[in-house]
């Protein structure tokens, strides 16, 4: 492992041993605070663009499994790729221990071109990120001119670019049988087709710019799906779902990503939270009911609870900082979460939110 550095946009440097690639990337610095699913993490397309730091000192010691999973086995791949940038560690095992596991983390990142850094102390990182939030870093082989090197350091605009590179190539459909739902995917997880599929639903997966409302019209429901960004960078998409809003008389859902969206197409507004909710240990409590759950979570932006209009109820609230978990209509149905319901990685407490879904689809299809 050759020395390699991370670098931060307030002077911040930090040196480690090289793990992966050995490359030259730049993107904002987040950090998730799981203990385990680093290759479900890795393959989140909300993390695209992004450098991770792991809180978990050790990383690397199950390995990494065949990209298709064994018959019976639930694949932890959440995409095609691995969506960070780079990965920040404390303490990268490469001696991996487990019966899936093919290739090491090392492997996995090399073959994918994705830097790391080990070594590196992340509670202290941590800390910086949580008392002054994100701030853009690079990581830097060393025996270069930083200036130089952070000129040519790969990485991705995170405004239209983002979303360009997280969108599927085109319209898929998922299953057979049941109520079809058009998952709009602006990065969405596999584990939304995955836990739609197994209840028995056909799911419709398009790209954010394609013709959703003809798509919709053919379809019992609506899912937006998570994904990377500021909400505000996608004004096409909130056109297209405030026009769903006015005229979709099917049940829409929506999930981390696709709460904020939902929240703007409906008039609220959306603001940029510190250093975000990254993790599968953030409590959220039901205000309709007062039960608490403990949920998956990974984004960075929040709905603003005050800008909601007259026909809109808050529906979770965070548990740590009272920020925004979930809306829903008062006169519709219409609804969504912050956080991940079909988790991977994380507990499946809130699994339940798709059974609810595919009921009111399946009630509302009856009666037309």
């Amino acid at each position: 492992m050759q020395p390699i550095k991370l670098i931060l946009a307030d002077g911040t440097e930090l040196t480690g041993r090289s793990v992966g690639a050995v490359e030259a990337v730049a993107g904002e610095v987040v950090f998730n605070t799981a203990m385990a699913g680093y290759v479900e993490t890795l393959t989140d397309p909300s993390y695209h663009g992004q450098i991770l730091v792991c809180t978990y000192p050790l990383i690397g010691n199950y390995g990494v499994p065949a990209p298709r999973a064994p018959e019976g086995i639930e694949s932890p791949y959440e995409s095609d790729r691995i969506q960070v940038m780079g990965l920040v560690m404390q303490n990268y095992v490469d001696n991996y221990s487990h019966h899936a596991a093919t290739r090491s983390l090392d492997e996995w990142l090399r073959s994918e071109g994705v830097p790391g850094i080990t070594g590196i102390d992340t509670r202290t990182l941590t800390r910086r990120l949580r008392e002054h939030g994100t701030i853009r870093g690079w990581i830097l082989p060393l025996g270069y001119d930083d200036e130089q090197a952070k000129a040519r350091a790969r990485t991705v605009e995170m405004r239209e670019e983002v979303f360009e590179r997280v969108k599927p190539d085109g319209v898929t459909r998922h299953g057979h049988g049941g109520p079809s739902i058009l998952l709009v995917d602006i990065g969405a997880k596999d584990n939304i087709v995955r836990s739609l599929v197994s209840r028995g639903a056909t799911v419709v997966r398009a790209p954010w710019d394609a013709d959703l409302a003809a798509l919709a019209g053919d379809c019992d429901g609506v899912m937006v799906s998570n994904g990377p960004g500021d909400p505000e960078d996608l004004p096409q998409v909130v056109a297209a779902l405030s026009a769903l809003l006015e005229n979709y008389e099917r049940p829409i859902f929506g999930i981390c990503l696709g709460n904020q969206l939902l929240g703007l197409a409906a008039g609220a507004r959306t603001y940029k939270l510190p250093y975000g909710h990254r993790g599968i240990n953030q409590p959220v409590r039901d205000l309709a009911t007062g039960r608490c759950f403990i949920t998956s979570q990974n984004h960075g932006y929040a709905i603003d609870n005050d800008t909601l209009g007259d026909d809109w109820d808050v529906w979770f609230v965070n548990l740590n900082d009272g920020t925004n978990e979930g809306i829903r209509s008062k006169s519709r149905d219409i609804c969504s979460v912050q956080f991940h319901p079909e988790a991977h990685p994380g507990c499946r407490d809130t699994g339940y939110l798709f059974d609810d879904f595919l009921e009111r689809v399946r009630l509302r299809s009856a009666k037309t």
